[in-house]
C-alpha cells in the first residue's frame, strides 16, 4: 500500500508546479521566450546586470534604485519558475487571451484599422491602470502613427501585442 501512495507523486508534483497550469502552454513558451531574452548571461537566474543589459538594449534608462526595486518584488533569485509565479500573483492567475486583447484594442477603433490617437492617449490616462504622460509616450513611441491623420495603426498595435496578431487578423 505505501507503494501506491508513492505512487501518487503526481499529485505533489502538480502541486509544485502547478504555476504551469495556470497559463496555456502558448503562454509559457511565451514567457520562456521573454525570460531567455533577459537571461542575458544564460545562467538561468535573472539578475540586475541581466535587467540593465535588456532595458539597455530597448532605448530605457534606468536607475539602480529602479532595478533594486524590481529584484525586491521577488521572493529570492528569479529563475523561470519564479518569474511564472510573479506572473501569476500579479494576474492573479488570469492573463488575457490574444483574441480578448485584439478584441479590446478594436474597441477604440473609430474606423476599422484605425484608432483616434488623442482620444486614445486620453483613454490611458483616465481608465483602469493608468498611464502617465511619461508611460504613454513611450508607449505610441513603439505604435505606428500617420502623424497627418493623428490615427493609430490598430492591426499594427494588434500584431504587436498579440503572438500571430497579424496572421489572426487576415484570417478573420
Amino acid at each position: 500500500m505505501p507503494a501506491s501512495k508513492k505512487g501518487s507523486s503526481k499529485k505533489a508534483k502538480k502541486g509544485g508546479s502547478n504555476v504551469f497550469d495556470m497559463f496555456t502552454q502558448k503562454q509559457v513558451a511565451e514567457f520562456k521566450e521573454g525570460f531567455q531574452i533577459m537571461d542575458r548571461d544564460r545562467d538561468g537566474v535573472v539578475d540586475k546586470n541581466d535587467l540593465r543589459g535588456t532595458f539597455d538594449e530597448i532605448g530605457r534608462m534606468v536607475s539602480d534604485s529602479e532595478l533594486d526595486s524590481m529584484l525586491a518584488d521577488a521572493p529570492g533569485p528569479i529563475n523561470f519558475t519564479t518569474l511564472l509565479h510573479m506572473f501569476a500573483s500579479r494576474s492573479s492567475g488570469e492573463s488575457d487571451d490574444d483574441d480578448v486583447v485584439a478584441a479590446s484594442i478594436r474597441a477604440f477603433e473609430k474606423s476599422p484599422g484605425k484608432i483616434e490617437a488623442e482620444q486614445f492617449r486620453t483613454m490611458l490616462m483616465a481608465f483602469g491602470d493608468k498611464f502617465t504622460n511619461q508611460e504613454v509616450d513611450e508607449a505610441f513611441d513603439m505604435m505606428e502613427l500617420d502623424e497627418d491623420t493623428g490615427m493609430i495603426d490598430s492591426d499594427a498595435l494588434v500584431a504587436m501585442l498579440c503572438a500571430g496578431g497579424a496572421k489572426d487578423e487576415a484570417a478573420a
